[in-house]
């Protein structure tokens, strides 16, 4: 049984520490939060500690905190040539602190802490400075997943930003879709059987190959009448700017 401690409360670690709690594989030792309060209730209050000083060396730290706190908080860390890993898209291995020994663990999934979700379905991309620790790593991650994928910090930047483009981008272009309904006395749901569809496409088609719309067919006449309906200049914006990203991107087949 590998021992594992968790350092922060948010999304990633609420969803780390209930994946946990599910498997026979893992032991979760300790939960360090600035507010308690936020621990799952899964965890006893006894695991559960504020103070760095009162953490006790694992088989594995996982710092699951704001990509800017993630140097500090491992710099706070009272033991030393432990395995100290963080759960950042973003973040280099490399900013983790020298005195214990590197790694990553990214789970790339959206995490939400009112929505729950099924880690076995979840990419795992793991990163380590040696191959022991890899293996300890991989078998963290294989207790929590089936897809596990050794990648390494430029590789894990740019699926990170390819990540933000197909979620968060998305997720906010379905704020505006939502607004625009909401303007003119629609609900929003009308819209939820298009979403679906167009995300199970992805599963079967290629993203160029599930492209539609006016902008595909180069259908100037529609494109600007919905310009001219728009009177949001953001939305006006960023419809455009689509708009010029699809064009452009046929013109290169």
């Amino acid at each position: 049984m590998i021992r594992v401690s968790i350092i922060g409360s948010g999304n990633v670690a609420q969803h780390l520490i209930q994946a946990f709690s599910k498997t026979a594989d893992i032991e979760l030792v300790q939960v360090l939060a600035r507010t308690p309060k936020f621990v799952p209730n899964s965890v006893p209050t006894p695991k559960i500690v504020s103070d760095f000083n009162n953490l006790k060396p694992v088989d594995l730290t996982i710092i699951a905190v704001s990509d800017n706190a993630i140097a500090q908080v491992s710099a706070q860390l009272p033991y030393q040539n432990q395995l100290v890993v963080h759960t950042s898209g973003s973040v280099a291995m490399e900013a983790l602190n020298d005195k214990n020994r590197k790694g990553v663990l990214y789970p790339l999934q959206t995490f939400s802490k009112s929505k729950e979700i099924d880690f076995k379905s979840i990419p795992i991309c793991i990163e380590a400075q040696n191959e022991a620790d890899y293996k300890t790593l991989e078998a963290v991650a294989k207790s929590l997943s089936g897809s596990i994928h050794k990648i390494n910090s430029k590789q894990r930047k740019s699926l990170h930003v390819a990540a933000v483009f197909v979620s968060n981008f998305t997720n906010h272009l379905y704020l505006i879709g939502s607004d625009i309904c909401q303007e003119n006395g629609l609900p929003f749901d009308i819209l939820k059987p298009l979403i679906r569809e167009t995300a199970n496409k992805i599963e079967t088609l290629s993203p160029i190959e599930a492209q539609t719309g006016p902008a595909k067919r180069k259908d100037t006449q529609t494109i600007n009448e919905h310009l001219l309906f728009l009177t949001d200049e953001n939305q006006k914006e960023i419809y455009k700017l689509l708009t010029k990203s699809i064009i452009d991107n046929g013109k290169k087949l």
